[in-house]
């Protein structure tokens, strides 16, 4: 059996330390005009859901190209700015050990399924050197949907087209750090494995329902056993 994987990028494989909160208010000014004076949650929803919040907390009437001229400065900030994210930020702890011990493994297809956008997501995993591993083509975006949980679905169709391999539940495993994610996994249809590397604990992701729960990345084998399908190995 083929399983697809499918990562979550922020506090999941990475962290920018401030240079994307920086980036998002220097991009919401530029299209709005408007400082960011309140930023909404981020924590596993997708980048228009979170810019649509962002002009209702400010009372910003939106014309109907804001978010697309914000997402084209909010890339254009990244690639001005990708030396100081690799500076300040930093790939998490066994990120790299993870991506590239599935990568060269012949029955996973491993991809993205984030909030972000995708010229985003690339810069972001290109400045820690993940993108490699990665089959970013067969990501799902937060372009592609709102909710996150059709993301899962989109995820798996642009693999299934591209691979000639078909995915279901037990085939296809979410790894995010927010309960978000967890809820995706469950209401999309994927396994889902926690880590417990964001701003909530393994108790809350536990709670919210994750099918196994890691504190972070830095135990590729027991991580590899479990998207095998050992659940025992947590």
């Amino acid at each position: 059996m083929t399983t697809l994987v499918l990562w979550d990028i922020d506090h999941t494989l990475i962290e920018t330390r401030g240079v994307g909160g920086e980036i998002y208010a220097e991009a919401f000014r530029a299209v709005t005009g408007h400082p960011l004076d309140e930023m909404p949650a981020l924590s596993g929803r997708t980048e228009p859901v979170i810019f649509r919040e962002a002009l209702k907390v400010h009372g910003i009437a939106d014309g109907g190209d804001l978010y697309s001229r914000f997402a084209d400065e909010q890339a254009r900030g990244y690639a001005a700015r990708a030396d100081e994210m690799h500076r300040r930020g930093r790939a998490l702890p066994g990120a790299a050990d993870a991506l590239h011990a599935l990568a060269d493994r012949p029955d996973v297809i491993q991809s993205i399924l984030t909030g972000n956008t995708r010229p985003a997501a690339e810069i972001k995993l290109r400045t820690f050197g993940l993108d490699r591993f990665l089959d970013l083509d067969v990501g799902a975006y937060g372009t592609d949907d709102d909710d996150r949980a059709n993301l899962v679905k989109i995820a798996r169709q642009h693999a299934e087209a591209a691979h000639g391999v078909r995915f279901d539940a037990a085939s296809t495993v979410l790894i995010g750090d927010t309960a978000n994610d967890v809820a995706a996994a469950r209401d999309g249809g994927a396994r889902i494995i926690a880590v417990a590397t964001g701003s909530e604990s393994a108790e809350d992701l536990a709670s919210a329902g994750a099918d196994t729960v890691f504190e972070d990345l830095t135990k590729t084998d027991d991580l590899l056993a479990v998207i095998a399908g050992d659940q025992r190995r947590k």
